[in-house]
């Protein structure tokens, strides 16, 4: 399952004033905005992708004490394209232009947060 792990709790609610939707166009890559659970430890990004096929998914944030964890929601569970991945990297690329001090502790998507930082 692809996934970012954070070093640190990250505010969502601040996170979502600060988040604007994520739209690319090759391929097809649309977030449009995130809605954060009642007690700010979960949130969630509907997301669209469409690369060699349609998908419809939602990205999911995960925080506690020690860290903040980005993944793929598993009851949406797409097939895991380059796109998808990607989109999860553009969501972490976000979350580190707001908070620059976040280091990654643990991934199966460097090559795609490399992607989002050359672009």
């Amino acid at each position: 399952m692809p996934h970012i792990v954070l070093d640190r709790r990250i505010d969502l609610f601040n996170f979502s004033e600060l988040f604007t939707p994520i739209f690319q166009k090759s391929p097809l890559i649309k977030i449009p905005t995130i809605y954060v659970e009642k007690s700010g430890s979960i949130a969630i990004l509907p997301t669209i992708v469409i690369d060699d096929k349609h998908q419809e998914y939602f990205i999911q944030i995960m925080t506690n004490d020690k860290k903040t964890t980005i993944r793929l929601l598993p009851q949406t569970d797409p097939e895991k394209t380059d796109a998808v991945k990607l989109s999860l990297a553009k969501v972490y690329a976000q979350m580190k232009n707001h908070y620059p001090d976040i280091v990654i502790t643990k991934s199966n998507l460097f090559d795609y947060v490399k992607m989002c930082e050359l672009a």
